[in-house]
């Protein structure tokens, strides 16, 4: 009961997923049930066949009967397989749509806490264990139970001595069912943990591949792999030999029921007691009443996977959603202002006690040394973290204030440092500032970025495709193209972090002069080290020692 009650929270969870499919699985349920009864009778025909063949009867209808059933069973089990693999795929959709769903809408910080390649994982792997369980698994224990029963009583009808025999091994694969699932279910997750970090590793080094080269780390990275791959292999290897010694043991006492049923069947025709058509009978049932309880020991690792995977996908799909406020301002012009601001990643603090305020249509420049907090600034702007204490704010020019909160990003309009672009096509990553833009609206905010001219030399302009982070071009040209995405948004509030790097003080000059002739002209936060863009700010913030101090550049 402890062990019902402590699974009692994700088989629910895992139930709400296959609401909308129940009927087809019930479909599934009845096919399997269906097989199993035709198979059953086609034990009972193989006595009649073989009982006439002794007695030279005619056998032929029997044998077209016999044929007609395996026909049936044949294209019933097909059809359930392609059913099952139909609703297979719709539940491991739905369960990775939907926890993809709720990280994307979670917390930046939150989610960052786990590593990308774990979260893939678990909506692969884990996520296709939980549908396999819930499609094949459990329907499966339904069917092989009520296989059971049925078996028994049709053994039970022949011989009542076999089918007592056949089924008192019943209570030793149970045992042993429940005592190696608390163990199975330990190995299961080290197996799903080991996977997650060479997945991990494999997405990073692959992402980071010219750091691997540029420090000859190839071999070290190949050697680091396989040591991961160990590693899984090590739990999975463990994981099977747990699984394959319970099943042994279970094997072994029904091997002995076989025997003690073979025995006892000789036995009974030597004494002419029964024909050589029972005798098969009798062979093929107590078979048929083991087979079940065989299948449901090996339904039990399945099982363990099952609850595993869940309560891993579980941790994502209850990470809480972001704050997200609805903006009832004027919105045409924003300015923002924080009061009495701290934040701390966990214990180590970034800012302390800070305020500041940026007017609605006013540019910024924020200045200091790296790792001193610039970044995240940027992030409590745009509340991609949280304060630790204090607010943040944005105001319009009539006085109205709404709290910042995730609702707020719709109004604003983000660069962000290094290369952030998505392999596809140039307009496609343009478009992801607004997915309704018009060509003419692409092209305007190419030409205030200073990207239309290289991108009008490409063979294919704006539809040529690019590979992940801008493979193709070079990293001015990806990073203009991520300006003319932030421009083409034409948000009240645009934040750049260090968004001209790459490029040189020329073509700098001409995107920030593209930045000043955008209408409405948003207002501006510009991380910087250069001090060529101050004349075009009216204030700086210097970040030093945690604190915040703004002066007036005009």
């Amino acid at each position: 009961m402890g062990i019902l009650k402590k699974y009692r929270r994700p088989l629910k969870w895992v139930f709400q997923y296959v609401k909308e499919y129940k009927f087809r699985i019930i479909l599934m349920l009845l096919f399997d049930l269906a097989i199993s009864g035709a198979s059953l009778y086609t034990v009972i025909l193989s006595k009649r066949i073989i009982d006439n063949a002794s007695e030279s009867l005619g056998i032929t209808g029997i044998i077209i009967l016999y044929i007609v059933f395996m026909l049936g069973i044949q294209i019933v089990s097909a059809a359930g397989s392609l059913l099952s693999t139909l609703v297979n795929e719709k539940v491991s959709f739905g369960i990775r749509k939907d926890v993809y769903d709720k990280i994307i809408r979670a917390s930046w910080h939150t989610v960052n806490r786990y590593h990308s390649g774990d979260i893939v994982t678990r909506l692969t792997s884990d996520a296709g264990n939980v549908a396999d369980g819930v499609i094949n698994t459990i329907p499966s224990i339904l069917q092989l139970c009520i296989e059971l029963i049925l078996v028994f009583f049709t053994l039970f009808y022949y011989s009542h001595f076999l089918a007592i025999l056949a089924l008192i091994v019943a209570p030793v694969s149970v045992g042993v069912s429940w005592l190696f699932a608390r163990r199975l279910k330990v190995l299961q997750k080290k197996v799903q943990e080991s996977e997650s970090a060479y997945h991990s590793f494999l997405q990073e080094s692959l992402a980071n591949l010219l750091i691997v080269k540029a420090f000859t780390n190839e071999d070290y990275s190949v050697d680091k792999l396989t040591e991961l791959r160990k590693e899984r292999f090590k739990w999975v290897f463990r994981r099977s030999k747990f699984g394959l010694l319970g099943t042994t043991t279970i094997g072994l006492a029904f091997q002995i029921g076989y025997l003690s049923a073979f025995t006892y069947g000789a036995f009974l025709i030597s004494s002419k007691s029964i024909t050589y058509g029972t005798m098969s009978v009798f062979l093929a049932l107590v078979n048929r009443v083991q087979a079940p309880i065989v299948n449901l020991a090996h339904q039990i690792p399945k099982i363990v996977s099952l609850f595993t995977s869940a309560e891993r996908i579980m941790e994502l799909s209850e990470i809480p959603p972001e704050e997200k406020l609805e903006v009832n301002i004027d919105t045409t012009l924003l300015g923002v202002k924080a009061e009495h601001l701290t934040f701390a990643y966990d214990k180590d603090t970034v800012l302390e006690d800070v305020s500041f305020n940026i007017a609605p249509g006013e540019s910024t420049a924020v200045m200091g040394e790296s790792g001193i907090g610039k970044t995240t600034l940027i992030r409590l702007v745009m509340s991609f973290v949280k304060p630790t204490e204090g607010s943040i704010s944005y105001y319009n020019t009539k006085g109205e204030e709404t709290p910042g909160s995730a609702g707020i990003r719709k109004y604003t309009a983000y660069v962000p440092q290094g290369n952030t672009l998505f392999s596809g096509t140039i307009r496609e990553n343009i478009l992801a500032g607004k997915h309704d833009a018009t060509d003419a609206e692409i092209e305007e905010a190419l030409k205030l970025a200073s990207a239309y001219d290289f991108i009008s030399e490409l063979s294919n302009g704006v539809d040529t495709v690019i590979g992940e982070k801008g493979f193709g071009i070079s990293e001015g040209q990806a990073q203009r193209i991520a300006i003319a995405r932030a421009f083409i948004k034409k948000a009240p509030f645009l934040i750049f972090d260090e968004a001209t790097s790459a490029l040189d003080e020329a073509t700098e000059q001409k995107v920030i002069g593209g930045l000043e002739r955008l209408t409405p002209r948003p207002s501006c936060l510009i991380i910087t080290h250069r001090k060529s863009i101050l004349k075009f700010c009216t204030s700086q913030i210097m970040i030093e020692d945690k604190k915040i101090t703004t002066k007036s550049l005009n």
